[in-house]
């Protein structure tokens, strides 16, 4: 029979051990968490997006949605998004912008169904819709997306890994506070114009 100090010994031997292999399944678990959000380094692509309530320095997740960056920067460039508006603002929720047809208030009953002529194949990741993350608006297609875009103001589960997360707000996500807390209609279209240009950060 093992005496006390023997089986002391064997206890902590076997404490040591177990501590031993939670650390590294803690190091697995927190690694693999790390990899899965944005990491954007100075080479990312940015933009700035100025509207009349102040502007919104954004990074763009190449790695993560290419072909929506890429989409994002051409419209960018060549002074799509100029002169557009957020045309739908929810409180709790988003702002949505990036219609060409809201360029003239006459299109008003038609905001939100304009596009760039062409669509974008869904790149979805894990990550998370939450507060300054910028979204690729689409219909009920996943593959639909086309220069539209929402910024989020906050959490929205139920968006992950649904839509496609391409950018994040770096600085100046009050001015998103501001947008959408502006008065709207029945169909939360702003009731005054907001109008945004967007340019790249070269």
């Amino acid at each position: 029979m093992e005496n006390l100090s023997t089986i002391g010994v064997n206890m902590f031997r076997q404490g040591i051990l177990l501590l031993s292999v939670l650390c590294l399944l803690n190091l697995f678990v927190v690694g693999e968490t790390i990899a899965e959000e944005p990491i954007a380094d100075k080479n990312a692509p940015h933009v700035i997006l100025k509207t009349k309530f102040g502007e919104m320095e954004i990074v763009l997740f190449q790695d993560l949605a290419p072909k929506h960056v890429e989409s994002f920067l051409k419209l960018a460039e060549s002074g799509f998004y100029n002169g557009t508006i957020f045309h739908r603002i929810i409180p709790g929720f988003m702002i949505q912008g990036g219609d060409p047809l809201t360029k003239d208030p006459a299109n008003r009953n038609k905001y939100g169904t304009g596009g760039p002529g062409y669509t974008v194949p869904a790149e979805f990741s894990k990550v998370v819709h939450e507060k300054g993350i910028l979204s690729a608006a689409r219909t009920a297609d996943p593959n639909s997306a086309g220069s539209q875009f929402f910024i989020m103001v906050d959490k929205a589960p139920h968006l992950d890994g649904q839509y496609t997360v391409f950018g994040e707000i770096l600085k100046g996500v009050e001015v998103a506070d501001t947008i959408v807390s502006q008065p709207k209609d029945l169909r939360d279209n702003p009731v005054e114009r907001i109008e945004m240009t967007i340019e790249v950060v070269k």
